[in-house]
């Protein structure tokens, strides 16, 4: 008789991949880098189409540049980040860095980009108040303001009589499509994916952000050391080497 493995602490559930179309939405560039960018090229090599939209173009995120040069560059790396891992299409909302507020304003523009892209599935970040259960490393602001108003916005987009102006006025259709939100990053996720064959692209596209790394700490932050230690953690979970970890928000059958 073989001795059985050991069970694997809090195993994680693999997400449903039958999708096709995934719209990715956050507050700043490098935001889907810190983790979710090995995934999304996973999915882009199985053929899915994935589409950027950036709330800021991230110029208030490097000290050192004033924000009329940074966020130029920062757009750049970030267009060049998304290549990277398969994704051609990346818009810029032009919200400002630092202040986005929650609410109707922010919900309307969202639901505006989900209802022109239609997607099945919608990528944020994490929108938890914490990075970890026990309070000690804070989320920021933006981050948590982004990912309250994807999820509310992906509600409100398949609501004909929410922005009904979008529909009546700017030729766009009201999308009840969207089947699942994913918050990538968040301490309370049930579901990972197997990042094991597109690690290292993951890694490339957080390199990518070079302008905005450099600017980090002591300046020698290195984006596959910090990145190996987490999907390590994610793929012992899941049964793998790597892995990025996903909370699934349902909004529908997928």
């Amino acid at each position: 008789m073989t001795a059985e493995a050991p069970a694997v602490p809090n195993p994680l559930e693999p997400v449903d991949e039958t999708w096709q179309r995934g719209l990715a939405i956050v507050a700043h560039p490098d935001d889907l880098e810190f983790g979710a960018a090995a995934a999304i090229a996973r999915w882009t090599a199985q053929g899915k189409e994935i589409i950027y939209c950036l709330l800021t173009s991230g110029e208030a995120g490097i000290d050192g540049l004033d924000p009329a040069e940074a966020g130029p560059l920062r757009e750049e790396e970030q267009r060049e980040s998304a290549r990277i891992v398969g994704v051609s299409q990346v818009d810029f909302l032009g919200l400002p860095d630092g202040v986005l507020e929650y609410g109707v304003p922010l919900r309307r523009e969202i639901t505006r980009v989900i209802r022109k892209y239609r997607p099945e599935i919608v990528i944020t970040g994490s929108f938890r108040d914490s990075w970890d259960p026990d309070g000690q490393n804070l989320n920021m602001s933006d981050h948590i303001v982004t990912g309250r108003a994807v999820l509310d916005a992906a509600r409100d987009a398949g609501n004909r009589w929410v922005f009904r102006e979008q529909i009546e006025s700017e030729g766009l259709e009201r999308w009840g499509g969207v089947a699942q939100v994913w918050a990538a990053g968040s301490w309370r996720a049930k579901h990972g994916v197997d990042t094991t064959a597109t690690f290292e692209r993951g890694v490339q596209s957080l390199e990518a952000h070079a302008a905005y790394l450099r600017g980090l700490g002591s300046g020698d932050f290195d984006a596959e050391e910090f990145l190996e230690g987490f999907a390590r953690q994610v793929g012992t979970r899941l049964g793998v080497k790597y892995g990025a970890i996903f909370e699934v928000f349902k909004l529908g059958l997928l």
